[in-house]
């Protein structure tokens, strides 16, 4: 009947027929702008068969269909609000044609059906559903819910409090939880879903199931009072504010829409959905969200580069150095099923290192993630050891000894004896270059950075900083060995700080300058908290270690000169003077107790107040919010900026996820340089001008300033 590149009509026996989505050359289903086209003819040469008594929709694949082709996302973005409403509405007439048809439709969920997948699936009267399956409407990740009718029809069948739970959470469903909530009429086992489907558009054709009746009640309104719908939505909008992110508001957007288009009829319902999606594609989150999903697949494929140019799968790795980050390398490396040396000098930091592996896999036990026996042989796979016993078998060794560059010389250069010449040596350096450490060393082709961040379980960033002579082998082997442990690599050209230090560093500076010209630093962490910070840079600050993060901050601002200039009257220089370095000794520009789980809880020093008074010797002074986040942000952003036209990475993709997952930029940001694109490049231009005064560190690049001319930004 009709054949396409991602659709085919095929016609069964009893006078039914088969829509089989089978994307070409493609190893997933998509409902891309081609695909829709295709299910708009398919459906209409459905409609003018006139032998036809139901449609069975399939896939080939392992998977129903995935959702839309994010990648379609940033022309559509491009558009008005008034513009996407309206080419979704459009849209949105291929779905109702479909359920529209005069005959019943059964969809066979194998694999995802995620987002417009599901919507698809719920235009059809009736959906059986494999145990395999799973069903959702992520979109909320994405800054966005569903535009294809999916708050329309999920509300309508699964009821208004279902639809709100899943739109709100994005959450994916089992079988069995989205028959509990009427989204599948059935569940069958894998090898069963196709019959069983069959099955069923065969008893809704002979009419002993009566599907008209389903695709009757998607067109009204929901059958609920004024005063029920009333309180259930209320109730509903002010959980979903409480339980948001800040700056994310899709969730919000959609129940409010959701409440009005519940009182309506299929016709207004879904031009409410389409005007209130044309809405939150505008907002900042949305453009932020797609970019970050759109940067992620771009670090895989570089990654995916990196590990096809030598090197090869870590069977044994070395951690060299023990402690808090030794033991983390060693706990995360051991989990995902690599065996691991781990050595060190000192019985006390070897017990502290195994200690700390321990305490983490007996977390894992304790929350059900991880078996007791299969904890046991995780731990068992790290070997404790004094010497270098079997380390002519590692293939990679990753030292995190002490940040001094005399020791790291001395240490690696009796490593190099111990292992075989082609081993790889990564040092977990946060501040120390590559090039510094592997001058007297041998072999320093083999020398290759992994900056870990801490708490290594937790964070998901590795930078793996190649040298002027680390080879494409050494670089692959750490790319390969960080994805082994579930991390994200990004490759950075060795300089001072790398990517994540440098920039943050002059995020830290310009926090130092705003106490020293008179801020209060609680009010600043408000401000930056608000912005959307998990923590403010005053409590970053304790968090960090206050002695730790003056340090580092020294060594990588003495690479930059020109931009990253000493502040006078430094609050943090003062803190650490009088051994207030934060969380760890329990007070810092906070006072910290440990709280009933044993968790250090935050309450206002009086102590530290005074000391920062101490040294604003013009008096305080009130800044506003909107100064604050300027002040802060603004540096950051022109760093970022300088990085990427240094080459310290490739692409500003690399530059916004490194942040993003380094340091907990805020998701609706997007990354620093996704930011500026959304300022556009001629408000941050103009912002540099208007703080020019405060130094170099707030003086737009000259290309920045070519790029604000030319109407260009960092994301295309």
């Amino acid at each position: 009947m009709f054949q396409g590149d991602s659709i085919r009509l095929s016609r069964l026996d009893e006078g039914f027929v088969e829509l089989c989505f089978d994307a070409k050359d493609e190893p997933i289903n998509k409902l891309d702008a081609r695909t829709v086209n295709e299910f708009s003819q398919a459906t209409e040469l459905l409609a003018k068969a006139g032998d036809v008594r139901g449609v069975l929709v399939t896939s080939a694949k392992d998977v129903f269909i995935v959702g839309a082709d994010i990648k379609e996302f940033g022309e559509m973005f491009k558009d008005s609000a008034e513009q996407i409403a309206s080419g979704v509405l459009v849209k949105n007439q291929i779905f109702v044609a479909f359920e529209d048809l005069p005959f019943p439709s059964v969809v066979a969920i194998n694999g995802f059906a995620l987002g417009g997948g599901l919507e698809l699936a719920l235009a059809a009267s009736h959906r059986v559903m494999s145990t395999a399956a799973q069903v959702g409407v992520p979109e909320v990740k994405l800054g966005l819910f569903p535009g294809f009718g999916g708050t329309v029809r999920l509300s309508r069948v699964a009821g208004a409090q279902a639809a709100l739970d899943w739109i709100a959470s994005g959450k994916p469903a089992k079988a069995a939880a989205a028959k509990a909530v009427g989204v599948v009429d059935e569940v069958a086992e894998p090898a069963a879903l196709r019959a069983e489907a069959l099955a069923l558009l065969r008893s809704a054709a002979d009419g002993h199931v009566d599907w008209k009746a389903a695709q009757a009640r998607k067109r009204n309104p929901l059958p609920l009072s004024d005063a029920e719908r009333q309180t259930l939505f209320a109730t509903a909008v002010e959980k979903i504010k409480a339980d948001s992110p800040p700056h994310q508001p899709a969730a919000l957007i959609a129940a409010e829409m959701m409440a009005e288009a519940a009182a309506v009829d299929r016709a207004k319902a879904l031009a409410l959905e389409a005007a209130a999606f044309g809405r939150v594609a505008k907002t900042q989150a949305a453009g932020a969200l797609v970019q970050v999903f759109l940067n992620d697949q771009l670090i895989k494929k570089v990654s995916r580069k990196h590990t096809g140019q030598g090197g090869g799968k870590v069977k044994q790795l070395a951690v060299l150095g023990a402690g808090i980050m030794g033991g983390g390398i060693a706990y995360t490396a051991a989990l995902r099923g690599t065996p691991v040396l781990l050595k060190d000098i000192a019985s006390k930091q070897l017990d502290l290192g195994v200690g700390e592996a321990s305490k983490l896999l007996a977390r894992q036990v304790k929350s059900g993630r991880l078996a007791q026996d299969k904890a046991d042989a995780i731990l068992q796979s790290i070997k404790p050891q004094l010497d270098d016993r079997g380390f002519d078998a590692v293939d990679l060794v990753i030292e995190a000894v002490v940040e001094r560059l005399d020791i790291k010389q001395q240490v690696l250069g009796v490593l190099e004896g111990s292992v075989r010449n082609d081993a790889i040596i990564a040092s977990n350096t946060s501040s120390l270059r590559i090039d510094d450490i592997a001058r007297p060393l041998l072999r320093p082709e083999n020398i290759v950075g992994m900056h870990f961040f801490n708490p290594v379980p937790v964070m998901p960033l590795v930078e793996v900083i190649r040298g002027v002579k680390t080879s494409d082998a050494a670089v692959a082997t750490a790319v390969s060995q960080a994805l082994a442990m579930g991390k994200t690599p990004i490759v950075v050209k060795d300089c001072p700080g790398f990517l994540v230090n440098r920039i943050v560093t002059p995020y830290v500076n310009a926090f130092l300058q705003l106490v020293a010209d008179g801020a209060d630093f609680e009010e600043v962490d408000r401000a930056m908290e608000a912005f959307g910070w998990p923590m403010g840079p005053a409590y970053l600050q304790d968090v960090v270690g206050m002695d730790v993060g003056s340090h580092v901050g020294d060594v990588i601002s003495a690479g930059y000169p020109e931009r990253m200039k000493p502040v006078a009257r430094n609050v943090v220089k003062l803190m650490v003077s009088r051994q207030r370095y934060g969380q760890k000794t329990g007070e810092g520009f906070y006072r910290y107790a440990p709280d009933a789980g044993g968790k250090p809880r935050k309450t206002s020093s009086p102590e530290a107040r005074e000391l920062v008074r101490s040294l604003q010797t013009e008096g305080q002074h009130r800044f506003t919010s909107e100064e604050i986040v300027e002040r802060m942000m603004l540096p950051m952003i022109i760093e970022s900026a300088h990085a990427l036209e240094d080459g310290v990475v490739a692409s500003a993709a690399e530059v916004d996820m490194a942040l993003m997952m380094g340091l907990g930029l805020p998701a609706y940001l997007g990354g620093a340089l996704k930011y500026a694109d959304w300022l556009g490049l001629p408000q941050v231009v103009a912002l540099s001008e208007r703080y020019a005064s405060l130094g170099p560190a707030y003086c737009a690049t000259a290309r920045m300033r070519a790029m604000a001319a030319q109407g260009e930004s960092f994301h295309r």
